[in-house]
């Protein structure tokens, strides 16, 4: 049998990686021969080619953003999130194999099959749309937050105002540019997701009127659905004589589109959208004590409860949806915290208490722990999947405290990822630290507490 799939997570990061592996091994172990293209941080790798899908008997999507489905027409095929392949890859496998043919609609032969498909590939909905999104959005503001945080570095927080100097070039880099375009992005693609190519250019000029009008990370949900909905209504009611079909895409779509959208926002849907947005930022940066703590204390449970899926997603959407030029976040600060520390919690339990650990486990601690002082939560996936009722509550515990306690220290983050290498970009980080590593002994401490040792489980599976 030969098996083909395609993994692709919001950040690209750790979970597009993580489900190819997993798919690879199941594969390899019902002696199935596969390859998998990975959609990640750093662009297609291992892209599948036209021969190979010919020749495939299954195919496997592990997605949680828009990849091109035209090329599996009339494949048999299986769509899921990137977390389903990590928990059940060999039945994923087994399923896709038995699976109906994939039908773009072009071919209509197979109605039943057509709607079993689409039902699948859509059974995510608009949280695949916004993940799309905010997969596009990450680099923007990654490489536009670190621009600010170097002209904070180097010019203090007020030589970015003196004009020819270097910390001016960089806020303009980081600011005007990065930040400038992360609105306009998140809306261009959410669109995509939703109405392909044509979608793009009315949902990033969507995106680009919420900036004028101040409606900020809300509007651009907003125009982003909103362009690809109006789209796809444009794609199915507008019907042209064949001989003026092409200028559909290029004439027709982005610019009644972009009236549609646009005009929608300036005279009806924009004067809400900007004061809810202001509304909250001013709610947030108002956030101390108690409310803070409650607020971080949610923020870290999200974090840590699913490490990568929706739930985590959510969170980290909310945190980067708070950044602003020139201005750090105490909640993204909170989200970034939250999140190192249970893979950091995880390694610290295998370093203390190797007896409850295989060797393989305490091997990967060293692992965990390099990617949670990166912020890549999913390092500690494989220790919940192999012990979920005594590891996921400890690190929510753990991440919890730590979340909270960053708020209460009010630390704030001008940059969405990168662990101690943006640590530059923290402020009040002596307080920022320590609510990391109280997080992470917590996490460990209840791990080391309820797991039971290596040798009285082993004993306990022989009895059985």
């Amino acid at each position: 049998m030969k098996i083909l799939a395609v993994t692709s997570c919001p950040t690209g990061i750790a979970h597009t990686y993580m489900a190819a592996e997993a798919l690879e091994q199941a594969a390899q172990e019902k002696g199935y021969k596969i390859k998998t293209e990975t959609r990640g941080s750093v662009g297609v790798e291992n892209e599948l080619t036209a021969e190979e899908i010919a020749a495939a008997d299954a195919i496997v999507l592990a997605i949680d953003t828009a990849v091109p489905m035209e090329r599996f027409e009339g494949k048999k095929l299986v769509t899921v999130g990137v977390a389903d392949a990590l928990q059940k890859s060999s039945e994923l496998i087994d399923q896709a194999l038995k699976a109906p043919a994939y039908s773009t609609g072009r071919n209509t032969d197979n109605k039943e099959a057509d709607l079993k498909t689409k039902q699948s590939t859509e059974r995510k909905g608009p949280y695949k749309h916004l993940m799309n999104g905010v997969s596009f959005m990450i680099p923007f503001v990654v490489a536009g937050g670190i621009a600010i945080a170097l002209s904070f570095l180097i010019g203090g927080y007020i030589g970015f105002q003196e004009e020819g100097t270097l910390a001016a070039y960089l806020m303009g880099i980081g600011g005007t540019g990065g930040f400038g375009l992360m609105i306009p992005i998140l809306a261009g693609y959410i669109a995509y997701s939703i109405a392909d190519r044509p979608g793009l250019a009315v949902g990033m000029i969507g995106g680009s009127v919420a900036t004028q009008i101040n409606a900020g990370f809300l509007g651009a949900i907003i125009a982003g659905f909103m362009a690809g909905y109006v789209v796809e209504a444009m794609k199915k009611y507008i019907k042209l004589p064949k001989n003026l079909q092409g200028i559909m895409p290029v004439l027709i779509i982005p610019v009644f589109g972009s009236l549609i959208v646009g005009l929608s926002f300036f005279y009806i849907i924009g004067g809400p959208a900007a004061a809810i947005n202001t509304a909250m930022n001013d709610f947030l940066t108002g956030m101390e004590g108690s409310s803070a703590a409650v607020l971080g204390l949610i923020i870290g449970l999200m974090m840590a409860f699913d490490m990568g899926g929706p739930l985590n997603k959510a969170a980290y959407a909310f945190g980067t949806g708070t950044l602003v030029a020139g201005t750090g976040s105490a909640v993204m600060a909170a989200v970034m915290a939250a999140g190192m520390v249970p893979p950091i919690g995880l390694a610290l339990a295998t370093f203390v208490f190797k007896n409850k650990f295989t060797a393989a486990e305490r091997e990967s601690g060293k692992s965990a722990l390099v990617l949670g002082i990166s912020f890549i939560t999913e390092g500690a996936i494989p220790f919940a999947a192999a012990d979920p009722v005594r590891v996921i509550p400890s690190i929510m515990a753990g991440a919890g405290v730590t979340g909270a306690l960053s708020m209460i220290f009010n630390a704030t983050l001008s940059v969405p990822h990168g662990g101690i290498f943006v640590f530059f970009a923290v402020e009040n980080l002596g307080m920022y630290l320590v609510s990391i590593l109280v997080g992470s002994l917590v996490s460990a401490a209840l791990v080391g507490f309820l797991k039971k040792p290596v040798e009285t489980v082993q004993s306990l599976k022989a009895a059985q």
